[in-house]
């Protein structure tokens, strides 16, 4: 990145360049769960690495990773009334590419299909995995179709008939080479404790700029006008403390484009009297529910994911 670049970065907020990462899930089944993410959304084994009792396994489609599984056998199961993950979301870059994913992950026997909506500004299916995390398959709307009110972005939940779209967009040739389709986490969906305290957080602190908002239930929230990079509700855990040591969510990862996007963050974050770790090429701190957000520089390879 060039000075003139430089001297564009944003003192108050995340840059309009930012990605989010793969996401990381502790799970109990390591064989299971990635079995499931192979066979259900066509991922596959990028890198693995064992590290004392733990087992690190990253997956995804192409070079890109889109999960990170760490075997920890013995924690608790997803309580679904504590703060944590309500859903990855996985993006893909066509309707097509959406419907194979689709295809294959509703006919898993180890999916649970918990709806599917147009959103307005994207198209969606939600399924759960066999530990209990939540999983968005969708594809966006062109950008120009987008709607505003007052100053928000405007979404809708709309019934969408899966049957209906899988017969217009299922495509026999891109069903065959589902693997060789691209993706990539193109939102995370969190629960929290408080809409208010989260905003604190992730509008305030890291950066975020707030797309929607539905009362004091749920927030979104974006860098660069995308509809929402991160969204949190309160729908199952309302007034929910700090997260115990369970199974599910462990780290939310966002890629920042130069070292001046993480300077801004941390002083930022260094004004909030925030604690964090630097250690020059990333930025990890915890949310006000013990979520781990990691945001690193580009070029992270699957084996940088696991030495975090």
């Amino acid at each position: 990145m060039g000075p003139e670049q430089n001297a564009a970065v944003d003192e108050r907020a995340l840059s309009a360049g930012l990605a989010m990462d793969a996401v990381t899930l502790r799970v109990g089944d390591l064989e299971q769960m990635s079995g499931y993410y192979e066979n259900a959304l066509a991922l596959t084994p990028i890198e693995e690495r064992a590290g004392g009792a733990e087992v690190h396994r990253v997956l995804g489609r192409g070079d890109v990773p889109m999960v990170r599984l760490i075997h920890t056998p013995g924690l608790p199961g997803v309580n679904p009334r504590e703060a944590g993950l309500f859903h990855t979301a996985f993006l893909f870059d066509d309707a097509a590419g959406l419907a194979a994913t689709v295809y294959r992950t509703a006919r898993d026997p180890c999916s649970r299909f918990a709806g599917s909506s147009d959103h307005l500004v994207s198209e969606a299916f939600y399924f759960t995995d066999p530990e209990g995390n939540g999983i968005e398959l969708y594809v966006d709307r062109p950008r120009e179709t987008w709607g505003h009110v007052d100053g928000q972005i405007r979404m809708d939940t709309i019934y969408l008939d899966p049957n209906a779209y899988l017969s217009t967009h299922l495509d026999e040739a891109v069903l065959s080479a589902v693997e060789r389709q691209s993706g990539g986490v193109g939102h995370v969906h969190l629960q929290v404790g408080d809409v208010g305290v989260a905003r604190g957080f992730y509008v305030d602190a890291l950066g975020f700029e707030v797309t929607a908002s539905l009362h004091a239930s749920a927030l979104f929230a974006s860098a660069g006008g995308y509809h929402h990079h991160v969204a949190m509700n309160t729908w199952n855990s309302r007034g929910a403390g700090p997260r115990a040591a369970t199974l599910g969510l462990a780290d939310v990862a966002i890629t920042l484009p130069a070292r001046e996007d993480l300077d801004a963050l941390a002083a930022r974050l260094r004004r909030r009297g925030l604690d964090f770790a630097d250690d020059g090429a990333s930025i990890a701190l915890d949310d006000p529910w013990g979520t781990r957000v990691t945001l690193s520089l580009p070029g992270s390879s699957a084996a940088d994911l696991l030495s975090r």
